[in-house]
């Protein structure tokens, strides 16, 4: 089996979307044995949205039923999207169910870059109409840096759940078995997640 750990490592020079908190690490030598302090935000990193993101009353991160984390994926190759993914990239394409993953060129970036690939309000709408339950972007955002909260809002009140700054960078695109497992983080609004995909080494496309 052919594992992909689509997670972007954890540390200060992550990719920071601007007006969150820079995570910090700090080393405490107790003389016995170290521990680490860690300061981070709920989106630090690759993370996840609950719908109490933007939605009131939503489901926070603990509320989210695992199923909706584990099964089908599909990888879907977007990367000549340029800035904005439209219906078109995504007509004919979409999975009926499970999760949708979409893989641009922001994987290859370090830094942030404010012209990120994202969803139109159209692709949205789009998408929320095919029964899919998780989306997934490696991009710091699924919405574009001056949108309005609206393309979370569509996604979120149709009950899906969404991951952003995956690392898609070295995975072809398909269908996969998705694991992405946040902290169970009593009431809190988003989390770090750990995201793998796996499928069997017959799948991989040559």
């Amino acid at each position: 089996m052919k594992i992909y750990d689509i997670t972007r490592y954890l540390s200060e020079d992550t990719v920071l979307y601007p007006g969150d908190i820079r995570p910090r690490f700090r080393e405490v030598d107790t003389g016995q044995y170290r521990v680490t302090e860690m300061t981070l935000g709920s989106h630090t990193g690759t993370h996840i949205d609950a719908p109490s993101h933007y939605l009131e009353g939503g489901e926070t991160v603990d509320q989210i039923p695992l199923t909706t984390l584990m099964g089908p994926a599909e990888v879907l190759d977007c990367t000549d999207a340029g800035t904005a993914i439209e219906p078109h990239h995504l007509t004919g394409r979409l999975p009926g169910a499970g999760a949708l993953l979409l893989k641009t060129w922001f994987s290859e970036r370090q830094e942030f870059e404010p012209e990120y690939p994202a969803l139109s309000i159209e692709a949205a709408d789009l998408i929320a109409d095919t029964g899919i339950t998780c989306i997934g972007t490696d991009a710091p955002s699924i919405e574009a840096f001056e949108g309005d909260g609206s393309v979370h809002r569509r996604l979120l009140e149709r009950g899906m759940i969404i991951l952003e700054l995956l690392d898609l960078g070295g995975v072809p695109g398909g269908i996969y078995t998705m694991i992405a497992l946040p902290l169970r983080l009593k009431g809190a609004d988003g989390s770090p997640i750990r995201v793998i995909l796996c499928r069997q080494d017959a799948q991989e496309e040559s």
